[in-house]
């Protein structure tokens, strides 16, 4: 996988992008660890379903997710890609408040599921990875905000080019073809992470199938011409 990772803590690295498990001690994340249950979750099932009250989080260790959400209008957004060593269900574990997120299983997934109660009380008595988990919100939100501010500034032929790109780069598999994504999203996740409509993500695909810069099939998307997407990046940013 290019500029994946098979075990995201084994990075020792520290930036916005760092999942919640890399940022333990390593004692930490053993203890953290053993007061939950492994358990597997088939490619496209529902982790979590959005609204439903919190009884647990989730550590991933294995596979990746992603995490959408339904407005009021039935708009739904991509919000995230989580994948080894992120952590699921947090914000809902400590607020006590319904999970404002649905989490489903792109591939194979492998984690530890702690119950609410157990997890909340792990955190009580041991401050370093409750500052931890302070610091992967507060991360996680500045680059939330980070991408708006930017986003805002870049129509959406510019975003969905810099959502491809970032894909290459986390999920991208070199195939004789090119760079295949390794996750599949449909029209309405990828229109949901640009802030546009299926319609118009539909158009800019099919532009860019006729330019030979990506191949589509059914959730299979197959980046051929980088350089492209970089240039139209790199137009709008000029």
């Amino acid at each position: 996988m290019i500029g994946g990772r098979t075990r995201a803590w084994d990075d020792d690295g520290f930036d916005d992008a760092v999942p919640f498990l890399a940022r333990l001690e390593r004692e930490d994340r053993a203890a953290l660890l053993a007061i939950g249950r492994p358990l597997r979750y088939p490619a496209r099932s529902v982790l979590m379903h959005q609204d439903e009250p919190s009884g647990h989080v989730v550590l991933l260790l294995r596979g990746w997710t992603k995490v959408t959400a339904i407005a009021a209008n039935g708009y739904e957004a991509l919000l995230a890609l989580r994948g080894p060593g992120d952590i699921l269900g947090e914000g809902a574990a400590l607020s006590g408040r319904h999970r404002s997120a649905t989490v489903t299983a792109l591939d194979s997934v492998e984690g530890v599921v702690i119950d609410r109660s157990r997890f909340t009380a792990f955190l009580a008595g041991n401050s370093r990875v409750a500052l931890h988990l302070l610091g992967l919100a507060t991360d996680r939100q500045r680059s939330t905000d980070r991408r708006r501010l930017e986003w805002a500034a870049l129509t959406v032929r510019e975003r969905l080019a810099v959502l491809l790109l970032e894909l290459v780069r986390t999920h991208g598999n070199r195939t004789e073809e090119g760079i295949e994504l390794a996750i599949g999203l449909s029209q309405h996740e990828f229109a949901g992470s640009v802030g546009s409509s299926r319609e118009a993500v539909a158009r800019l695909l099919g532009e860019l199938r006729t330019r030979q810069v990506v191949a589509t099939r059914r959730r299979r998307i197959v980046v051929l011409r980088p350089d492209v997407l970089r240039r139209i990046v790199g137009e709008g940013s000029a």
